[in-house]
């Protein structure tokens, strides 16, 4: 795995936006702050660009994102918002000049298009909140100084609060993941996530209980979930129902589809679409103590 060198003040820093439009008035004050802490800060030429819901045409997200891959100069990419779209994108980009001139990739969401290309490239990427969650009540959020942290030191723990549907374990593995839709959304492609011996981390918002439901069955039925080191379970937010209930919680519909296997479980991490979400490395191995609470912390090489 390729871990991108990290980050010192003066170096520079490019926005762009691959999937959905940007409201500017969002997304200005939290690049102000990345200038104000000390990086150069460049916007891609379309990220408030509209086409429909898009930030601009397919070809004009792509061309801002490929013009900050090809720039020697730019230490990380940080998308604008996540929504959707980045999978329109991938096949007009060219990711090879990120092996020679490696940065950090940042986003969750629907970036998780992104972070599955570049694992499968062997390269490391950081799951994190974007420029809209990076100020509250004008002050830097803890997902913002997380974020900052791991871009300049690579060092990341995380306890979370307790749980009961955690199931008690200790394991250690690359951490791989993201948006539960968009892995979902992947599979059968060459970017489907390779998940055996890894620890998996999943999040979600605003779909149908059934959904979850459908999505763990197919990972649990592609034989993806039974040879995990562990599983981390975000935020699950907005879930929907039918007007007939589906019965289950989304943690329970999780954990059912992991019942017959033994490794550790984590929920309640705090990451996802929820106020408090915090920085992982994709790609770096983590080790994972599981209990009432537990623990997920980076092995640094």
């Amino acid at each position: 795995m390729i871990f991108p060198e990290y980050l010192q003040k003066g170096d520079r820093i490019r926005i762009v936006a691959p999937a959905g439009k940007v409201q500017k008035d969002k997304i200005i004050p939290g690049i102000e702050l990345l200038q104000d802490v000390g990086y150069e800060v460049l916007i891609g030429k379309h990220v408030f660009d509209r086409n429909f819901q898009y930030s601009g045409s397919d070809q004009q997200r792509a061309s801002d994102l490929q013009e900050a891959i090809n720039d020697t100069q730019t230490k990380a990419i940080i998308c604008a918002r996540g929504g959707y779209g980045s999978v329109r994108i991938i096949e007009k980009l060219d990711f090879s000049p990120l092996l020679k001139n490696p940065k950090w990739l940042v986003g969750f969401s629907d970036v998780t298009v992104l972070h599955s290309i570049l694992n499968k490239l062997g390269l490391a990427s950081i799951h994190a909140a974007m420029p809209a969650f990076f100020l509250e009540n004008k002050k830097p959020t803890r997902s913002f100084l997380s974020l900052m942290d791991l871009l300049s030191t690579g060092k990341s723990q995380t306890e979370t609060v307790p749980n009961s549907l955690n199931r008690a374990g200790v394991c250690s593995g690359e951490l791989v993941g993201g948006n539960l839709s968009l892995l979902y959304s992947l599979q059968g492609t060459p970017w489907q996530l390779e998940t055996s011996g890894k620890i998996l981390l999943i999040e979600d918002l605003s779909e149908y209980l059934y959904h979850i439901d459908r999505m763990m069955q197919n990972l649990r039925l592609t034989r993806q979930l039974k040879n995990l080191a562990g599983l981390v379970v975000g935020g699950f937010t907005d879930m929907k129902d039918n007007e007939s209930p589906f019965g289950k919680s989304a943690y329970e519909i999780i954990l059912e589809s992991v019942k017959d296997y033994l490794f550790p479980v984590c929920f309640d991490f705090p990451v996802g679409h929820i106020p408090k979400n915090l920085s992982l490395m994709l790609g770096a191995k983590y080790s994972l103590e599981v209990g009432n609470t537990c623990i997920l912390k980076r092995i640094q090489p």
